[in-house]
């Protein structure tokens, strides 16, 4: 195992998230944080032709260190081409197979999860990457089956393929995000696979992230929806605390803001709206923020309302 990532300790991750979990955000749960953070799901057939959308989403914070980039295909040479395209990008330690997505677009392209629907090609583009990585580790994302589990078959191909870790969301495909999480199977598949697994799906507290590690045995949480809104989750992990200092909060929305702002330029600011609106929850007073953001578009004048805000507002649940 790499020395980036040795697993000796729980290890706490960032799940991709298309549209949020972008090289600003990244950057600021890694410094209160994160061990791992992983890039946008990005399209091997993407990167192969080149897409400048494509290859702009591999940036990575100078702070993100182990960094992982997601892939997804279902074409072992293009796959193939896609990692000799990574190899040659420095500052990534891990590539990550999607076997997990949901969204139709992408099964309908057979990525994602439809490569559950058949283990040897997924276990052939697995070791596509292994052999063809110039980087340290290979790492593949899995949902529990397709219409219904099979998840030790599952785990055991990706291992037995080369993978050196995994990532279990504890759903099927057609459990989409709204299933019961079955952590019970996330258990099964750590106690059935050498290499060491990390549970997502539902992780949305400090509280839940303890407990699904205890009860699972798992090497690690991964956590994806739970963290917007709340990056903090990753500072109450590391910090071993469930209280989170209000001061703490003010210090990341403000990081964030900071750092979109220095990405996207001018650009960052209505992107930054909609994560202004997700902050304010809890906050008196939060209403009266977000219809005053709506209409601001000078970049000091939303700073200066937000660190007003975010100082002064109570926090009333």
């Amino acid at each position: 195992m790499s020395e980036k990532l040795s697993f000796k300790e729980p290890i706490y991750v960032l799940a991709p998230l298309a549209g949020y979990t972008d090289l600003p955000f990244r950057s600021v749960v890694k410094k209160f944080g994160a061990d791992l953070t992983v890039s946008e799901m990005l399209s091997s057939n993407a990167l192969v032709h080149g897409s400048a959308k494509t290859l702009n989403m591999i940036q990575k914070s100078p702070n993100e260190d182990p960094y992982s980039v997601q892939i997804a295909g279902a074409d072992t040479n293009t796959i193939r081409s896609a990692v000799e395209i990574l190899n040659e990008q420095e500052g990534i330690d891990i590539i990550d197979l999607n076997c997990g997505c949901p969204v139709p677009k992408v099964v309908g392209h057979g990525s994602g999860s439809s490569l559950l629907l058949d283990l040897p090609l997924m276990g052939e583009i697995i070791r596509a990457i292994k052999d063809t990585s110039n980087k340290n580790l290979t790492s593949v994302k899995i949902r529990l089956g397709f219409e219904k589990k099979n998840h030790i078959d599952i785990a055991k191909r990706v291992e037995d393929s080369g993978a050196d870790f995994l990532a279990v969301h504890g759903r099927t495909r057609a459990g989409k995000f709204k299933a019961a999480v079955d952590y019970d199977a996330i258990k099964e598949i750590k106690e059935a696979v050498k290499i060491p697994v990390i549970a997502n799906g539902d992780i949305d507290s400090y509280e839940k992230a303890k407990w699904v590690l205890e009860y699972t045995g798992a090497d690690g949480v991964m956590i994806g929806r739970g963290a917007i809104g709340a990056p903090w989750i990753f500072h109450q992990l590391k910090a071993g605390t469930e209280n989170i200092d209000k001061k703490v909060k003010h210090a990341i929305i403000m990081e964030h803001f900071d750092k979109m702002i220095e990405f996207y330029g001018s650009h960052g600011l209505p992107m930054f709206r909609k994560h202004t609106h997700t902050y304010s929850k809890g906050y008196r007073g939060a209403s009266t923020l977000r219809n005053s953001v709506n209409r601001i578009s000078d970049i000091q004048q939303y700073r200066t309302e937000i660190d007003d805000f975010f100082s002064n507002s109570e926090i009333v649940c």
